[in-house]
């Protein structure tokens, strides 16, 4: 069975273009098309998640699937390195027709197999080393990193409003609807309280 695999990112492109081009790509290699798969969604969600994934999974060991680029398959060669060894491991075809690329049994294919994966570890390399990169210079720059429990904007609103939230709670509102209404999370007020309870003076211009 031969697959010609069709996605664009979003519903305003047309897929009619890449499914002439491996319509001419078949004619060329005497592969008739037995089916078609086309899908709107982006490149970036998992293939396992989209219909690709669910088409891998039903064929077979000889099957085909025919792509016009391999960036139809995902954005990410991390992931374009997952799909291929699937496909190696279960002897389904990967052809592309603008690249040329063919992914089957064949030495040629194995070589190049190992050539994508050493460049898609690289890229998940490089990556890791840009983001250290970037974390280390932010700290260096002298910012907090993570998520800040109860912000010094969120701690004032509270100082400003506490009279009128003390009656709100005093008429019998619940802390949850009181927060909404003031624009704060449950956390922060419980971060207030604690802090009011064990005698802070609660200097909301001190807080880091």
């Amino acid at each position: 069975m031969t697959i010609g695999y069709l996605r664009v990112s979003t519903g305003k492109q047309n897929p009619e273009n890449q499914k002439d081009e491996i319509r001419r790509f078949g004619e060329e290699k005497n592969m008739a098309i037995d089916g078609w798969v086309t899908e709107t969604a982006s490149g970036k969600v998992p293939y396992r998640k989209r219909k690709l994934g669910r088409t891998l999974k039903q064929m077979k060991s000889g099957d085909v699937i025919i792509v016009t680029e391999i960036s139809r398959l995902s954005r990410s060669l991390t992931e374009i390195m997952a799909i291929m060894g699937e496909c190696l491991e279960r002897h389904i075809g990967i052809y592309t027709t603008k690249e040329r690329y063919t992914f089957d049994d064949s030495i040629n294919s194995k070589v190049l197999c190992f050539a994508f994966g050493l460049v898609a570890e690289i890229e998940r390399n490089l990556i890791s080393m840009r983001t250290k990169e970037a974390l280390a210079l932010k700290r260096a720059e002298g910012v907090v990193l993570g998520r800040h429990k109860g912000s010094k904007v969120k701690m004032k609103l509270i100082e400003q409003n506490y009279t009128r939230i003390t009656t709100m709670l005093h008429n019998g509102m619940t802390i949850t609807k009181m927060c909404k209404r003031i624009g704060v999370s449950r956390n922060t007020w419980y971060k207030y309280q604690a802090m009011k309870e064990a005698g802070s003076d609660c200097n909301i211009t001190e807080m880091r």
